[in-house]
């Protein structure tokens, strides 16, 4: 089992809320912002999306409204995010939807 992964400098915890096709998804952000997020191409083949996963949003340094989901939780590390802190922040996400 690999080590458990936090977000770390420039990166944000997200959750899918909508598929726009081609690689890219409508993240809504822990910070409240409304993101469109890529799926990077050596990601695609190995990582499979769907609304209301929990991801690792890398934002771009240039455009702060866009960026490259880097990592997905599975369900059961969502318990795990509480216990370390983002409670709050799951809490609302999931008030989003």
């Amino acid at each position: 089992m690999s080590e458990f992964r936090l977000p770390g400098e420039g990166e944000i915890l997200g959750k899918v809320i909508e598929m726009l096709g081609d690689g890219r998804f409508k993240v809504i952000c822990a910070d409240g912002q409304i993101r469109v997020a890529r799926l990077p191409g050596r990601l695609r083949r190995r990582l499979w999306l769907k609304a209301g996963d929990y991801v690792i949003v890398a934002l771009w340094d240039f455009d702060r409204e866009k960026g490259d989901i880097v990592h997905k939780y599975e369900k059961r590390d969502v318990e795990e995010l509480k216990r370390r802190g983002f409670a709050e922040a799951i809490e609302a996400l999931d008030s989003y939807a």
